[in-house]
């Protein structure tokens, strides 16, 4: 069994797994990942390298910088299509900031 396939099975399966071995406590309270790591090391499974890539956080702020100049363009032309697609971009731009900071721990 590799890392695909360990990854691949269900918690139940995994927590399952972690028991047959006997000096494993708290199998049942542990979380996928948790068990993953402990079954890789209990079977000398080496885990691939990732490389984490950051996002361009400066560039993104950049962008809703300008966004917010664009909407307030189009606030004062009361151009309310191009306020309301201003504002979803700027939503989604700073959904992806927060995902990124939750994602890396910041």
């Amino acid at each position: 069994m590799d890392f695909h396939e360990l990854s691949k099975q269900t918690v139940v399966k995994l927590r399952e797994m972690a028991q047959q071995y006997e000096d494993v406590v708290g199998a049942s309270g542990m979380r996928k990942e948790e068990l993953i790591d402990l079954l890789c090391q209990r079977m000398g499974i080496e885990k691939p390298k990732t490389v984490v890539v950051g996002i361009p956080k400066g560039e993104i702020k950049a962008q809703i910088r300008k966004l917010r100049k664009a909407r307030d363009e189009a606030l004062a032309g009361k151009d309310l299509v191009q306020v309301r697609a201003a504002r979803h971009k700027i939503h989604l731009l700073r959904r992806k900031l927060r995902r990124s900071l939750r994602v890396t721990g910041k």
